[in-house]
């Protein structure tokens, strides 16, 4: 009888095991800023914007992988990070399909001394962000984004050049 108790108390707290485990870890699964970026997701997202997303966006698949790729809200995680500078590549054939980048180039990058524009074979719209060695430390996509997104985004985000202070 001993041993038959025994084997019942083994199976209940292995079966507790496999329900309490799942739930109590804080990590959720994440791709690589490769994978997500051949998603479509920069990884600047943050989760709650995926959270407003998910409200037009009936696909959960995208709403999934819109979770894996995100960074999770804090008030210090990404708003305080800037950068020394940023290359925005973009492939010259396929400017005419992004009117909102080619204003910026033509009208308003002038204004950021510090951003360069890399034309690149086939490269969608993005940009490179630099740290103060020159290293590519993020990359963005921009494809659908407004002029004033490019802008608020760069005043936010790219350290002021030493000219301009």
């Amino acid at each position: 009888m001993a041993r038959k108790t025994y084997g019942i108390v083994c199976l209940c707290m292995c079966m507790c095991f496999m329900v309490v485990i799942p739930f109590s870890s804080s990590s959720r699964e994440v791709l690589s800023p490769k994978e997500c970026e051949n998603l479509g997701f920069s990884g600047l997202a943050l989760c709650s914007d995926c959270n407003t997303f998910a409200e037009y966006v009936k696909d959960q698949e995208l709403i999934s992988d819109c979770l894996k790729c995100c960074t999770e809200d804090s008030d210090d995680s990404m708003s305080k990070i800037t950068y020394s500078g940023a290359i925005l590549e973009v492939c010259m054939r396929k400017l005419v399909f992004y009117p909102e980048v080619v204003g910026f180039i033509e009208e308003e990058k002038d204004k950021f001394p510090s951003i360069k524009v890399q034309y690149l074979f086939n490269s969608p719209p993005k940009l490179i962000m630099l740290d103060d060695d020159g290293q590519h430390k993020e990359n963005i996509r921009i494809d659908n984004w407004k002029r004033e997104h490019i802008l608020q985004f760069l005043r936010e985000k790219v350290k002021p050049a030493a000219s301009a202070i």
